[in-house]
């Protein structure tokens, strides 16, 4: 992990009280973290200083304010501003910048553009993918259009959240009754989907980068 910015000495007992709250284990808010118990156990001590990734993580997995995080100071968890929940219609489909832990909430802010795209049902949204996990399916630079939703099939492409929090693409592949999530791209290993994954839509259409 990288180097830890400056923090407080006592931000192991506010990880530990943020814990405590959601009534989780060490094990199971570390194993959600994706760090084992005895580093979380000794930074809860004070023996040992989160670093700017765990702390990246704790606010983006929770909501909690780094400033609060970091010195105790102020509001403990972000304030959640009102959103509109479904794309405007008559409009296009969204083209999103990115994809909030609040999704299906769409702050304003995070909508780039409209795009008029044939054929699309309504209530679906564009996203620039990034990356080659997913190649040679999905590009660097291709448009993904989407369509938010729990409902999937056996190999389906879907977006879901891994362990720190962050939106991934990933194909769906039933294996009798078990779930994988995989890459397109055979360097990245298959993986199970947690109890904290959450599935947040399936993948309609990928619309290729035009090379100029």
């Amino acid at each position: 992990m990288s180097s830890t910015t400056f923090a407080s000495p006592d931000i192991g007992l506010r990880i530990r009280r943020l814990r405590l709250s959601q009534g989780l284990t060490q094990k199971e808010f570390a194993a959600a973290l994706g760090i084992v118990q005895g580093f979380l156990s000794a930074v809860e001590s004070g023996k040992k200083k989160p670093s700017n990734t765990l702390i990246i993580a704790l606010c983006q997995l929770h909501g909690i304010r780094r400033e609060w995080l970091l010195s105790g100071e102020g509001e403990t968890t972000l304030a959640a501003a009102p959103r509109p929940s479904a794309p405007p219609t008559g409009v296009g489909t969204p083209l999103l910048k990115r994809i909030s832990l609040t999704f299906p909430d769409i702050d304003p802010a995070d909508i780039e553009d409209y795009l008029r795209l044939p054929g699309l049902p309504p209530g679906c949204y564009a996203l620039r993918f990034e990356g080659d996990f997913m190649a040679p399916t999905i590009g660097d630079g291709d448009l993904v259009i989407f369509e938010p939703g729990q409902q999937w099939d056996n190999k389906d492409i879907v977006l879901v959240t891994n362990r720190w929090g962050e939106v991934i693409m990933r194909r769906l592949r039933l294996r009798g009754d078990e779930v994988y999530l995989a890459a397109e791209n055979a360097s990245y290993v298959p993986f199970r989907p947690d109890p904290e994954t959450r599935t947040l839509g399936k993948v309609l259409a990928i619309w290729r980068k035009v090379k100029i």
